[in-house]
C-alpha cells in the first residue's frame, strides 16, 4: 500500500513533523484520510519506539493546535505491521471547513488542503469560499436557551467507562459556546432535563391507520435516551426458531441485532437537532423504519455515503458517543448495515434520511402460519376449552385451582371435557412435563394459547 491522496507515512513523530498540518489537510478534503506513524515513505515498516506516549502527544496537539475544534473527527489508534507496532491516525472530512492551525489563523501559513499525496497551502480564494458555505448554526455554536443545566447522568456513563469527568468536562467536551461562556445546545441534549424526546410508534398493520402503542423516550440526557431505545428495540426484535434442512434449531431475529443497533445510532449522532426535529422508531407488521432529519451531510454525496466515507454532523455528539464505547471507528456502522442489507434499505432525500429493515421472511412465515393455525383452532375450540382458557390467563394453576374457578366437582368431566382437550390443541401445557402425575404439577396457557385467546370472545 503506498501514499496517495488519502494515505501518508511518516516514520516517526519528532517536534519538527507537522502533523498538525498533515491532519488540517485531511479535514479540509472531501473524503478525509489517515496518517501512519512509523511507516517510511517508500512503505516499508520501521515502528515506534514509545507508541503510548506517541499517541497522548499526538492527541494534545490536535486538540490544542487546529481551530475549529476538530475533536471528535480524528482517531489515534495502534496497530501491528511485521511484529512492529505503529500508529493510525483516522481524520474525517470536517463540516467546519476551512480549519486552520490556531497560531497562524486562517492564512496560507496555516489553512492547507490535500493535492495528490501532499498537504498544500490553501489559496485564499478557496479559504473564503469554504467560510462562506460554513454551518454556523451547528449545535456546538447554538447558545442553550437554558443555562441551568446538570449532567449527572453524563457522569454516571463516562465513570461507566473508567473516565471520570473533572470540573472543566464542559470545556473539554466542547459543550460551551465559542466564547466558553455559555452552554450550548450539545449541552443542552446532554444535560440530565430537556424536552428532547425519540418517539417510538407501533402500528397493527403495514399502515399508519392503526396506531398501537405511541412510547416517548427523552427529556433526559440523549445519552440516557439513546440506551432506553437501543432496550426496546431489543424487547421488539422478537427471537424465532427456524428448523434447518438437517433437523437442527436455528434461532435467528426479525431484523439483524448489529445493523439495526447501527442504524439506530447514526441516526442519534447524525441527526440535524437545529430544527428541533427529532429521530423516530416506527415499528410495523413488517418492517421497522428509523427516520433521522437532516438528509445528508453537505459536501457528502450518495456515492460517497455508501462507500463509508464519513462527515459527522455533530463531532461533538460523534466524540461523545464514541468516549461511550456507543460508536467504533469513523464511518464503520453504514459499512455494516450494509453488509447485512445493501442500499435499497436506504431512502435518502433532501430533508430526510430512512432506513426500512424488512423482517426476516422466515419469521413472517411463522407469523402468518400461527395466525392461520390459531384461527383454524379458535373455529374449533369448544365451550369449555375456551372457559378454561379464560381462567387460567397469565397465571399457573394447579388442576384443583382449575376446578374450584371452574366451579367443578366432578373431576372425570374436569379431565375429559376441559384438561385434556385443552392440553391435546396444545393450548396450554404442564410447568412440569416429565413428572405429569406430580402433586406440584401446574398448567399455563402457550404461547400459542396466548394467540388463540386473544381472538376468543372474553377478551
Amino acid at each position: 500500500m503506498s501514499e496517495s491522496n488519502r494515505i501518508e507515512y511518516k516514520k516517526e513523530l519528532t517536534k519538527e513533523l507537522d502533523i498538525e498540518k498533515e491532519v488540517i489537510a485531511f479535514l479540509n478534503s472531501r473524503e478525509g484520510g489517515a496518517i501512519y506513524i512509523g511507516i517510511n515513505n517508500d512503505g516499508t515498516i520501521c515502528g515506534v519506539a514509545d507508541l503510548d506516549d506517541d499517541m497522548l502527544k499526538i492527541k494534545d496537539r490536535l486538540k490544542h493546535n487546529i481551530q475549529p475544534s476538530c475533536m471528535g473527527l480524528f482517531e489515534v489508534g495502534a496497530e501491528e505491521k511485521e511484529g512492529k507496532s505503529i500508529i493510525k491516525i483516522t481524520v474525517a472530512s470536517g463540516s467546519e471547513k476551512p480549519y486552520y492551525k490556531r497560531k497562524y489563523g486562517m492564512s496560507e501559513k496555516g489553512c492547507f488542503i490535500r493535492i495528490g499525496t501532499a498537504a498544500e497551502p490553501m489559496p485564499q480564494k478557496m479559504m473564503d469560499e469554504l467560510f462562506a458555505k460554513r454551518t454556523r448554526d451547528s449545535i456546538g455554536k447554538i447558545k442553550a436557551h437554558r443555562q441551568d443545566l446538570t449532567f449527572n447522568q453524563l457522569k454516571i456513563y463516562y465513570e461507566g467507562v473508567d473516565t471520570p469527568l473533572n470540573s472543566q468536562f464542559a470545556k473539554t467536551l466542547d459543550l460551551l459556546t465559542e466564547d466558553g461562556t455559555h452552554y450550548n445546545y450539545v449541552a443542552y441534549l446532554l444535560a440530565d432535563t430537556n424536552a428532547v424526546s425519540i418517539k417510538v410508534a407501533k402500528y397493527a398493520g403495514t399502515d399508519k391507520c392503526d396506531l398501537i402503542q405511541n412510547e416517548e423516550y427523552g427529556f433526559c440526557s440523549l445519552i440516557k435516551a439513546t440506551n432506553r431505545v437501543l432496550d426496546k428495540l431489543e424487547v421488539e426484535n422478537k427471537t424465532f426458531t427456524k428448523i434447518t434442512g438437517a433437523a437442527q434449531r436455528l434461532e435467528k431475529q426479525m431484523i439483524n441485532k448489529r445493523a439495526l443497533r447501527e442504524a439506530f445510532i447514526n441516526a442519534i449522532v447524525h441527526n440535524d437537532y437545529t430544527r428541533e426535529v427529532n429521530p423516530i422508531v416506527e415499528i410495523y407488521s413488517d418492517r421497522l423504519t428509523i427516520t433521522s432529519y437532516g438528509g445528508l451531510v453537505e459536501g457528502l454525496s450518495k456515492e460517497e455515503f455508501f462507500s463509508g466515507l464519513s462527515i459527522p454532523r455533530n463531532r461533538e455528539l460523534m466524540r461523545i458517543f464514541r468516549d461511550l464505547d456507543f460508536v467504533e471507528h469513523l464511518g464503520s456502522g453504514i459499512n455494516r448495515i450494509l453488509s447485512a442489507y445493501g442500499k435499497d434499505i436506504f431512502k435518502i432525500t433532501e430533508n430526510f434520511l430512512v432506513i426500512t429493515f424488512p423482517f426476516e421472511e422466515d419469521y413472517l412465515n411463522t407469523i402468518r402460519t400461527t395466525e392461520q393455525v390459531t384461527e383454524q383452532v379458535t373455529e374449533q375450540v369448544t365451550e369449555q376449552v375456551e372457559r378454561l382458557i379464560g381462567i387460567i390467563g397469565d397465571k399457573e394453576l394447579s388442576g384443583k385451582e382449575l376446578m374450584e374457578l371452574l366451579g367443578l366437582k366432578h373431576r372425570p368431566t374436569f379431565l375429559y371435557s376441559y384438561l385434556q382437550p385443552s392440553l391435546a390443541a396444545s393450548v396450554i401445557e404442564m410447568t412440569l412435563p416429565d413428572k405429569p402425575r406430580s402433586s406440584a404439577q401446574k398448567y399455563r396457557l402457550t404461547h400459542f394459547g396466548k394467540n388463540v385467546r386473544t381472538n376468543l370472545s372474553f377478551i
